[in-house]
C-alpha cells in the first residue's frame, strides 16, 4: 500500500461503498476501499447483475418458444445451453468487476482486500491472505451491504437448500423448485428457473406477492406469472425442511391444513439482513438497533463522530440504487457540500416478465395517511406502440394529491416498466403535478405516451380509452 493513513476510508465494496469512494475522490480525498471478497458487492457478483443476465438469456429463450410465431419468426424446437448462460452471466459480471478496478485506478483510490475490523474510531486492522495490518484514516464509511435472511425452520446447506447466491450458479435445471417468499428476488429466480422447464412453487406467507408494492399491481403480476405456470400460494408458510441426497422433504401450513411435499431445490428469499458482524463496532460505541441496523443522524453519521454509514446497514429498502445515492450523499456532506436523497422518489422494480415498477406512494399508503387522491390508468391494450410489440400485457396507474394534483406515485406494469418509471419519478423529483405529466409532448408511437394517458385519465380527459 502506499498509504497507511487516509483522509476516508470505505468498508465495503458495493454498490454504495465504491460509488461513495469515487465520489470522494472527485472531491479531493486521499481514499482506501476495503472488501473482504469482491469489487461490486453482492449487487455486481451476486445480486442484480447475474441475476438480470439469466433473467434475458431465459427470456430470449422463451421468447422463442411461445412468443416469436406470433411476429411470424417460426424456431423448431428451440433449446437452450445452461453452462453457456452461465458462462455468459460470469463474464458480464467479470466485465463489470474490471470496469470498477479501473475507476478506482483512474480515481486514485487505494482498493484493499480483507476484512476490516475497528480498533479504534480512527484505525482499522485489515485482516486477510493470512496477514494483518491497519490503516487509520479521518473519516470512515461502513457500507457493508447485507446477507440472505435465513429462516430457521428451512435452513440452508448451500446444496439443496440455497439462498438467491447459490440458485444463481445451478448447473441444471431442478425439475421442482420451491421458493420460499415472492419478494423481487423469489419471484425474478422463480421466472429463470420456470422459463427453463422447472416446475415452479412460489409460498408466501403474507395475503399478496411483493407486500410492499401497489395491491392492484401486484394482483395483475400474479396473474400473469401464474399464467406462465408459475404456482403462486399466498398466506402459507414452511414449517419444515429435511433434505437428502435427492431433494427436499418440506411440510407447508396453509389455514391450520399441513402439506408433505418432495421437491429437486429450496430457494429461501425471505429478506436480507444487514451485514454488521465483525466490524469491531464495540470498539467505537456504536449499537446497533434491535433489527441489526446501524442508526445515523440526517447526515448518515453514526453515534461515533467521524465514523459514517449508508445502505443496506442502516435500513430502508434494500436497494442498490437507493445505497449508490445515501454513498454520494454521505461524501458530499463529508465534504461540506449539499448531499441530499429524496427518500420519497426512489424507484423500485420486480424484474419479473412482465416487470413492475413503482415509486412514491400506493394507493393504500396515501389513503392511510387521510389523503384525498385521483387515480389515472392507462392499458397498455390500447397503446399503439405495445399492440406493434405485441406486449399489451399492464398498465399505468398514477396516484395525484385530489387537492393539489402533484403526483404522489407511479405504478407500472409492462415489460418495460424498469425504464418507463424513469420519467414519473423524474417528474416526483421536481414536485411536478398530474397536469405536468399531462401536457408533456411525447414521441408517437412509444410505450411512454402511456404515461401520459394516465395523467391525462386522473384528469378525465384521456384520449385513447
Amino acid at each position: 500500500m502506499s498509504e497507511t493513513h487516509f483522509d476516508l476510508v470505505v468498508i465495503g465494496a458495493g454498490a454504495a461503498g465504491y460509488v461513495a469512494a469515487i465520489r470522494a475522490a472527485q472531491l479531493g480525498m486521499r481514499v482506501a476501499c476495503v472488501d473482504k471478497q469482491y469489487l461490486g458487492g453482492t449487487c455486481l457478483n451476486v445480486g442484480c447483475i447475474p441475476s438480470k443476465a439469466l433473467l434475458d438469456s431465459s427470456q430470449h429463450f422463451f421468447d422463442a418458444a411461445h412468443e416469436l410465431a406470433a411476429h411470424g419468426v417460426h424456431v423448431d424446437n428451440p433449446r437452450f445451453d445452461l453452462a453457456a448462460m452461465q458462462a455468459r452471466k460470469d463474464q458480464v459480471v467479470s466485465t463489470l468487476v474490471g470496469g470498477i478496478g479501473g475507476l478506482f485506478k483512474k480515481n486514485h483510490i487505494e482498493y484493499v482486500k480483507g476484512a476490516a475490523h475497528f480498533i479504534d474510531a480512527n484505525t482499522v486492522q485489515i485482516n486477510g491472505d493470512g496477514a494483518a495490518h491497519r490503516i487509520g484514516a479521518d473519516k470512515f464509511l461502513i457500507a457493508t451491504g447485507s446477507h440472505p435472511a435465513p429462516l430457521p425452520s428451512v435452513p440452508f446447506d448451500g446444496k439443496r437448500i440455497v439462498s438467491s447466491t447459490e440458485a444463481l450458479r445451478f448447473s441444471q435445471t431442478p425439475q421442482q423448485l420451491l421458493v420460499i417468499g415472492a419478494g423481487a428476488i423469489g419471484l425474478e429466480l422463480g421466472s429463470v428457473w420456470s422459463r427453463l422447464g422447472a416446475q415452479v412453487r412460489i409460498v408466501e406467507f403474507m395475503d399478496r406477492i411483493v407486500p410492499l408494492m401497489d395491491r392492484q399491481m401486484t394482483t395483475a403480476l400474479q396473474r400473469a406469472l401464474e399464467k406462465q405456470g408459475m404456482r403462486i400460494d399466498l398466506q402459507t408458510s414452511a414449517k419444515s425442511a429435511k433434505a437428502d441426497e435427492t431433494g427436499v422433504a418440506v411440510i407447508l401450513e396453509q389455514a391450520g391444513k399441513s402439506e408433505s411435499i418432495y421437491v429437486d431445490k429450496v430457494l429461501v428469499a425471505v429478506g436480507r439482513r444487514p451485514h454488521t458482524q465483525d466490524l469491531g463496532l464495540e470498539h467505537v460505541g456504536i449499537e446497533l438497533d434491535k433489527k441489526g441496523f446501524i442508526p445515523v443522524n440526517e447526515h448518515y453519521q453514526t453515534a461515533t463522530q467521524g465514523i459514517y454509514a449508508v445502505g443496506d446497514v442502516i435500513g430502508g429498502l434494500m436497494l442498490a440504487h437507493k445505497a449508490e445515492e445515501e454513498g454520494i450523499a454521505a461524501v458530499e456532506l463529508l465534504a461540506a457540500k449539499a448531499g441530499h436523497v429524496n427518500y420519497a422518489a426512489i424507484p423500485n422494480v420486480v424484474y419479473t416478465h412482465p416487470e413492475l415498477a413503482s415509486v412514491g406512494l400506493t394507493q393504500e399508503e396515501a389513503q392511510s395517511k387521510g389523503l384525498k387522491v385521483t387515480i389515472g390508468q392507462f392499458p397498455f391494450s390500447a397503446s399503439g406502440r405495445a399492440r406493434a410489440m405485441g406486449q399489451t400485457q399492464g398498465l399505468v396507474k398514477l396516484i395525484t394529491d385530489a387537492r393539489t394534483d402533484r403526483l404522489l406515485g407511479a405504478h407500472i406494469l409492462h415489460n418495460r416498466a424498469a425504464d418507463l418509471i424513469a420519467e414519473p419519478t423524474c417528474a416526483m423529483e421536481f414536485a411536478a403535478s398530474g397536469e405536468d405529466l399531462a401536457r408533456i409532448c411525447h414521441a408517437h408511437p412509444t410505450l411512454a405516451e402511456a404515461v401520459k394517458e394516465a395523467a391525462l385519465a386522473a384528469e378525465g380527459r384521456a384520449i385513447h380509452i
